[in-house]
């Protein structure tokens, strides 16, 4: 009489469900979090000394006499200071620019350190005798292996071994930023990344907050360093001065956190040079916007892995599903994973690798290929007569694509190892497979379309886990596109020929369930609607 109170629940599926249905919450909550804090970054609340409240007024409202010194030293507040900029009088909403050479003491040529320290003081008064003074340190030298430009390449393989170890790069290009807006904080209020570099001065009862001096680290690239060497006596700096409100200041100071954070992760300097171009060159707003897009897109990802591994999981015979597209797949995401793994960081490959994981895990289903570790020995199952008939078709369909494929791939190879240049030969390997994987990868499905339309079915396919991915590249590809057309845009050819590859296997789907779908089952669920709608 209650089918549903006798049954006996799937404890394994429950709880399957409810763990990704919490992770999926705690996501969720993160990013309402995270929403909740632009905001806040936004919108920063001034103090209103009527209500009581304790504020912290500018130093530079008085508008007082101030002087911006530039000085270099080996160790900042431990060594002799050495003027290279004066800037008397300082006015702080100005903007200048000023270019000088920097003697290099003799420690700096041998591989040393140098630093710059910004001073903002009284002017005709020395910053080490002026009680509120402030002052920034940055380094002007870097301790990196020296990058080589493609016409350097022969010199380069000419040169010693000793040039490939860690020099001195000096950095030739210095960027000063302070808050020059008269904002008043509330002490009880003040935000923690205006705190770190906030000095509070007392005069009587009253707070005053001396000004808000920052470096921007997000000005240079590693492309611009100058290599340091034993005979360089001068070096030219650029000095660039800019006055900018409370939400820039934070603004910067946030970004320049993010980039502290990806070198923890692992990232190269050139991938941190390409973010940097990324957020320096846009607006805050669509910085916000893809935020969100890529919120959007990480949750199509994971609900799409979730469902795939669920059926997957479920799925008892493979009738009806290709074998080499699941094989081509495999390969593809283990070549993207080599191909990552010589250019990028653990934070982006630990996704690729647990995709490459599942993919591979979907070769040995598909395949019937099941490990006793007992005994270590692999065991193929047998194939019935359906999967048999699936197998014929996935090999007819392979045979016509491999005329296509496999000569637009060798010659590509050929023409790269011409007349491209190429680290090494396994470099050239790894990349003309890739650049073969993201040309052509889109024929990969095609397999699956060819037995699709033979069996005149699509009831053996996933729709649920096709619909997330159709929308997460949908996404992509539309900002991979914008991104191509407007003036920032960075991609290699490889990913612009990938574009709407995914779209259109989509929409040749969409058209094979419209079409194999039996007519029952749509004259079932019409009529089923039409009951709904008389009760």
């Amino acid at each position: 009489m209650f089918p549903s109170c006798c049954s006996k629940p799937a404890d394994g599926s429950a709880k399957r469900s409810s763990i990704a249905k919490l992770l999926l919450g705690v996501f969720v909550v993160y990013m309402l979090h995270t929403a909740w804090l632009l905001y806040g970054f936004l919108n920063t609340k001034p103090c209103d000394g009527g209500r009581g409240e304790h504020c912290i007024s500018s130093y530079l409202t008085a508008r007082p006499r101030l002087q911006l010194s530039v000085f270099t030293c080996l160790v900042p507040d431990n060594s002799q200071l050495n003027l290279a900029v004066k800037i008397d009088p300082f006015d702080p909403h100005s903007t200048f620019e000023r270019q000088v050479n920097v003697s290099l003491p003799e420690e700096t040529q041998a591989n040393g350190t140098l630093y710059a320290v910004v001073y903002v003081h009284k002017a005709s008064v020395s910053p080490l005798e002026d009680s509120r003074e402030v002052h920034y340190a940055a380094q002007l030298t870097i301790y990196i292996t020296p990058t080589h430009r493609e016409g350097q390449r022969d010199t380069q393989k000419r040169s010693s071994v000793r040039s490939e170890n860690p020099v001195s790069h000096w950095r030739p290009h210095l960027s000063i930023n302070m808050m020059s807006e008269d904002f008043t904080f509330n002490k009880a209020g003040l935000p923690s990344d205006v705190r770190r570099y906030m000095r509070v001065s007392h005069e009587g009862r009253q707070m005053m907050y001396l000004p808000l001096l920052l470096v921007n680290e997000l000005s240079f690239r590693v492309r611009d360093l100058m290599e340091i060497s034993s005979n360089t006596v001068q070096l030219p700096l650029t000095v660039s001065y800019e006055g900018i409100s409370l939400r820039r200041f934070r603004f910067w100071v946030h970004l320049q956190d993010v980039v502290y954070s990806l070198r923890q992760f692992g990232f190269t300097e050139e991938n941190i040079d390409e973010i940097k171009e990324t957020l320096v060159g846009s607006n805050l707003y669509l910085l916000v916007l893809t935020a969100l897009i890529t919120a959007l897109q990480l949750i199509c990802e994971f609900l799409a892995l979730k469902n795939d591994i669920s059926s997957w999981r479920k799925k008892k015979s493979m009738a009806g599903m290709s074998r080499k597209s699941v094989l081509w797949r495999s390969l593809s995401t283990l070549l993207i994973f080599l191909h990552l793994l010589e250019e990028t960081s653990l934070l982006v490959l630990l996704p690729v690798g647990l995709g490459a994981c599942v993919e591979v895990w979907k070769v040995f289903k598909v395949f019937n290929i099941h490990v006793q570790w007992k005994s270590s020995r692999l065991h193929v199952n047998k194939l019935d007569e359906e999967e048999r008939k699936t197998v014929e078709y996935d090999t007819q369909a392979s045979r016509y694509l491999s005329y296509l494929v496999y000569p637009l791939c060798i010659s590509g190879a050929i023409f790269s190892l011409a007349y491209l240049r190429q680290k090494s030969y396994y470099s050239w390997m790894v990349n003309s497979l890739v650049t073969g994987v993201y040309a052509f990868g889109f024929l990969s499905m095609a397999p699956q379309l060819f037995i699709n339309h033979k069996l005149k079915s699509v009831s053996h396919l996933q729709g649920t886990v096709l619909m997330y991915r159709g929308v997460n590249t949908l996404i992509s590809d539309l900002c991979s596109c914008a991104s191509f057309f407007s003036s920032s845009g960075s991609f290699s050819s490889s990913h612009q020929l990938s574009c709407f590859r995914d779209e259109l296997l989509f929409l040749l789907y969409l058209y094979q369930r419209r079409r194999y779908t039996p007519k029952a089952r749509r004259r079932e669920s019409g009529t089923h609607s039409k009951k709904v709608k008389t009760q």
